[in-house]
């Protein structure tokens, strides 16, 4: 494994020439992102009497913590202009947040460290641990003596480059990718309001991932970035989401852009939305989800699963199938396992449960968690006052009602490794 380098021993550090005499003073490296897993050093931005210069890194023969040499007896004396894609080290990321995106945390970069590979020197990883802090405040010869700490490897991290507008760079999406909808929530709860606006951003790459992402948020983040958006943005945004998700925020909105974002809405989400905002929100109306298959008795178990894996209904809320009699009462539940075992030419009704569970649309959080409990149930169907399913609660809905407010906070869930 190559030597590791910290910036912080770097910069402020002697710039001499071939001779070895002093010409100058290193205020940063400067680095290339995007297209390589570590990004390499381009330069250094050396001051120079009363002015800062750009030295590329093909003019420097040593790097070191003591000193940095140049190769030969002069230096490019140009003034230093920031080029497109390129980030300072220590002005634009040094002791900032950086995401981790294994863990989907945000770190704190304490240290950033630096190793020549090959010939060529790059960053390799950040060290959010109180060690680079350390090296910042006492004296140069004590810090050079401070070990690295728990190093995060650099292919790992990305950095947050909003504040960089020079550098013409954004958060990409492919990363973020990696995380779930809940972890990247965290983060941008975790995260500063224009970190969380640069996350949210990147993953609005993905117009469905973006959905997902602001269902997981907490109430207080959702009417935040809502907020800050255009009555149309936010309709774009919410035609993405989940009937309830999307009725639960639009009640969250200040009282003169609920109309006006619920008519940008698309006529089948707008229909769902206006049904759902009907009812009390802590009650069985409120919470379920319009979203649900239900197949005639008759359906052959085989036609039922390729209704499965043809449905746009969400995959908590497709666990199990309901049935219904000619009249669309609900007689019967199946779940999809239950589908799987059975023969494919069996009716849907045969295999079905009777009798299902259900509750009424005006029934409370307690009822709901009864049943819930008493019968073991992830999902519950809701019932008009005819039997006909009007919609469904799945476990999540209920829990996020439970849990208290705060509560990934409490567990550390949205705080910053620092």
């Amino acid at each position: 494994m190559p030597e590791i380098l910290h910036l912080s021993t770097v910069v402020r550090s002697p710039l001499l020439d071939r001779a070895g005499e002093r010409v100058g003073r290193v205020e940063d490296v400067i680095v290339q992102l995007g297209g390589r897993p570590h990004p390499p050093v381009t330069g250094i931005v050396a001051s120079v009497g009363q002015s800062e210069h750009f030295v590329p890194i093909s003019q420097v023969d040593q790097l070191s913590a003591d000193h940095v040499q140049l190769r030969g007896d002069t230096i490019n004396l140009g003034k230093f202009e920031r080029r497109p894609g390129e980030l300072l080290l220590a002005r634009d990321l040094s002791a900032r947040h950086l995401i981790n995106v294994v863990r989907g945390r945000l770190i704190r970069a304490n240290e950033i460290e630096l190793a020549c590979v090959n010939g060529h020197w790059e960053v390799v990883g950040v060290d959010p641990s109180s060690r680079g802090v350390l090296r910042r405040i006492v004296p140069r010869p004590i810090a050079r003596r401070i070990g690295p700490g728990s190093i995060v490897d650099w292919e790992n991290i990305e950095p947050f480059v909003a504040h960089v507008p020079t550098a013409r760079l954004r958060i990409p999406y492919r990363k973020l990718a990696r995380l779930r909808p809940a972890q990247i929530a965290d983060l941008v709860e975790a995260a500063s309001h224009d970190e969380g606006e640069e996350i949210i951003e990147a993953v609005g790459q993905d117009r469905e991932f973006e959905a997902d992402v602001f269902e997981e948020l907490d109430p207080e983040h959702q009417r935040e970035f809502l907020n800050s958006r255009s009555d149309a943005e936010a309709a774009r945004l919410l035609a993405t989401m989940a009937p309830d998700d999307a009725a639960d925020l639009i009640v969250d909105l200040d009282q003169e852009r609920r109309l006006p974002i619920l008519e940008a809405l698309p006529p089948t989400q707008q229909a769902k939305v206006r049904a759902l905002l009907s009812y009390n929100p802590e009650t069985a109306g409120g919470l379920m989800s319009p979203d649900f298959l239900s197949l005639a008795a008759t359906t052959l178990v085989s036609e039922a699963l390729d209704a499965v894996r043809t449905s746009d209904v969400a995959s908590e809320a497709l666990v199990t199938i309901y049935v219904s009699d000619a009249e669309g009462r609900l007689t019967g539940t199946a779940l999809v396992v239950r589908l799987l075992k059975a023969a494919p030419s069996a009716a849907l009704g045969d295999v079905a449960e009777p009798d299902p569970v259900t509750v009424r649309a005006d029934a409370d959080l307690h009822a709901i968690v009864r049943k819930m409990s008493d019968f073991n149930l992830s999902t519950t169907p809701v019932v008009d006052a005819e039997h006909r399913m009007i919609g469904v609660i799945t476990v999540d809905d209920v829990l996020e009602l439970l849990l208290p407010t705060g509560w990934r906070k409490d567990f550390g869930m949205t705080t910053a490794d620092e």
